[in-house]
């Protein structure tokens, strides 16, 4: 069996040559601390021929992927867009979302970067992408962890951050009071 989890999902997308980034809290850990995680969350940058190429991407045979009407579906929508993919022999799961017309993402596919992460590469999102989603994560539902993976950020990644990008962002997003209350006088 393969130790790295992730790369059941992330590998595949390299070799098909589809755009992605790794979000979430597989972000969290590279940018953050290390802390337990039971699936990786990809944003995959979609077109309509993309649709069908997946199940040739995650195969039958090791994935379950959603039948191609529901693809068709998520794909469509301007944004939120989101598909599970299960690895079935580890029954480990890659939440997919499609980029759509989220200008966050078109940012963050213009700016991710490739790193090594446990033996393969990655394409990475950056900490601003991160601490922005997990905001609006945690403003949805309140869930401590978003917050402990943005502390954990900005202790051990702060000298990566454009902190005038990111505040700017919190500003547009609504995201200010939050982040004040929350990360009032962050590490910059």
């Amino acid at each position: 069996m393969q130790s790295n989890l992730f790369a059941l999902f992330t590998e595949p997308l390299n070799r098909s040559g589809m755009d992605y980034f790794v979000t979430g809290s597989v972000a969290a850990i590279v940018y953050g601390e290390p802390r337990f995680t039971n699936d990786i969350d990809i944003v995959v940058n979609l077109k309509q021929a993309d649709l069908p190429a997946l199940a040739k991407v995650f195969d039958q045979d090791t994935y379950y992927l959603p039948p191609l009407e529901v693809l068709q579906t998520e794909f469509n929508r301007p944004n939120r867009g989101h598909f599970n993919i299960i690895h079935m022999e580890t029954m480990f799961k890659c939440d997919a979302y499609c980029a759509g017309d989220d200008i966050l993402h078109g940012w963050a596919f213009e700016n991710k970067r490739a790193i090594n992460f446990m033996g393969s590469q990655i394409m990475l999102a950056l900490p601003e992408y991160v601490i922005i989603r997990k905001l609006e994560f945690y403003q949805e539902g309140s869930s401590p962890k978003h917050l402990t993976d943005i502390e954990a950020i900005l202790k051990n990644s702060v000298e990566l951050i454009d902190f005038e990008f990111l505040e700017s962002e919190i500003r547009t997003r609504n995201l200010s009071t939050l982040w004040d209350t929350k990360f009032d006088n962050a590490n910059h």
